[in-house]
């Protein structure tokens, strides 16, 4: 498989993590769990604090944290941040969820976008991204996530 940016300026072009997840519940169930302190507890880190519709704070214990600026929300739809602090990598991108239902499914596409480059950290946050969107699968199909700290550690970065 080839490279997207094998023949471009690695500067010229920004980078993204995109997932899709098919949950059995409702959008509603879904955006729940993507725009409320405790849904985000409850699937993402439970060190989760902020605004649902303004700054959301996440905290990783010794690893650190996010925060996340609420820039659009649309009821059962769609969920838009911009990071506003954090690690050097991930300030200026946008986490987005896309929600749309298909019979019992509502489909979650993510994107977390405008990486600056594919650096080694960004292979690491597809995979820890991965499994947090497990994590909001379970939460919203069983009643039981696995947030930080009771995620899958994938490495030493945990």
């Amino acid at each position: 498989m080839t490279r997207r940016n094998d023949t471009r300026s690695e500067e010229s072009e920004m980078v993204d993590i995109l997932h899709r997840v098919g949950i059995t519940a409702t959008p509603e169930k879904v955006y729940e769990a993507l725009t409320t302190v405790e849904g985000l507890a409850a699937w993402w880190t439970t060190d989760t604090s902020g605004n649902g519709d303004g700054v959301l704070e996440f905290r990783f214990g010794d690893l650190g944290g996010f925060d996340m600026k609420v820039l659009e929300l649309r009821p059962n739809a769609r969920v838009l941040w911009e990071v506003v602090d954090g690690p050097a990598e991930w300030v200026g991108t946008t986490v987005g969820f896309e929600l749309t239902q298909d019979a019992e499914w509502t489909i979650l596409m993510f994107a977390h976008a405008g990486w600056r480059e594919p650096v080694e950290f960004m292979n690491h946050c597809s995979t820890k991204w991965a499994i947090f969107l497990m994590s909001l699968k379970s939460l919203v199909e069983t009643g039981s996530g696995a947030p930080h700290p009771r995620d899958v550690q994938i490495s030493n970065w945990h």
